[in-house]
């Protein structure tokens, strides 16, 4: 079992444009915000996901929008909600953008975790700083289907109905933009965590690598310019790719570490199981 990491969600140009993100709380609860479809003839459709139709992922009857702040100019905007998790189902464009080009690479029983951007929202205000945590993570079901240019057979049709991909496909008819697409289907074991997992220096000295083997530099960059902790864990996880491979005895250790970093920071001990080997 290989274990990959996307981040996904509301990110720092978001935020630097409409003070949008998504919410930390106090308690270690967290609302995962998704980034907007950026499709105006999804704008325009009238059976589209929008930011006003979003819910709390604690109270399905409570708008998202009056638990945190979404700007006024973005309720109307259709969202691309992927990852979703009420299927477990996500898209990436792994043949368009370099970044996402290793999640070719994922086959069925691999996990694929979710690292997404978090900012404190505690008292009505929202912090200054972001944080990156783990949010969930799908346990793949099948290999992944490359998008053709075209609806999906009926199987796949219904098995990615909630999908970003397929929705924006059957609202705007318009099937080769998302040539070069990839959908991931996660199984029942998937999961969308019911605290976020922080991600800070300890755990990923103890679990994660560079892509050639060797720990993360951490601190000043060699011109002397200071970066913070969220500063260089996204900096090594901007690129989607497989960081743990439970089949290499020394990669399986750290697997349980991460795991057990998991079971610690969640109520839910299925959240943690997803790892099971």
């Amino acid at each position: 079992m290989r274990i990959y990491l996307a981040n996904v969600g509301a990110n720092m140009d978001l935020w630097d444009k409409h003070r949008l993100a998504s919410p930390l709380f106090e308690d270690g609860k967290f609302e995962f915000v998704p980034i907007p479809a950026g499709n105006q003839r999804l704008d325009e459709s009238p059976n589209a996901v929008r930011y006003r139709d979003l819910r709390s992922h604690y109270d399905h009857a409570q708008d998202l929008a009056s638990r945190i702040h979404i700007p006024d100019r973005l309720l109307g905007k259709a969202v691309h909600n992927s990852p979703e998790f009420e299927t477990f189902t996500y898209c990436d464009a792994c043949d368009k953008f370099s970044r996402a080009a290793k999640l070719k690479g994922v086959e069925a029983g691999d996990v694929l975790l979710f690292e997404a951007g978090l900012r404190r929202r505690d008292g009505g205000e929202w912090a200054r700083k972001y944080a990156l945590h783990l949010i969930g993570g799908f346990r793949i079901e099948e290999d992944p289907i490359q998008a053709q240019g075209a609806e999906p057979n009926a199987q796949a049709s219904k098995r990615f109905a909630k999908n970003a991909y397929v929705i924006r496909g059957r609202e705007t008819g318009d099937w080769d933009s998302a040539v070069g697409d990839w959908l991931f289907a996660g199984s029942k074991k998937s999961r969308r965590f019911d605290k976020a997992v922080p991600l800070n220096q300890k755990i990923c000295d103890q679990v994660f690598r560079t892509a050639k083997g060797a720990p993360w530099r951490w601190g000043s960059t060699k011109a002397g310019r200071e970066r913070s902790q969220p500063l260089v864990i996204g900096s090594y996880t901007r690129t989607a790719r497989y960081f743990l491979d439970t089949g290499r005895p020394e990669e399986a250790e750290r697997a349980a570490r991460l795991q057990a970093w998991i079971a610690e920071h969640t109520e839910d001990p299925h959240d943690a199981a997803l790892l099971d080997v």
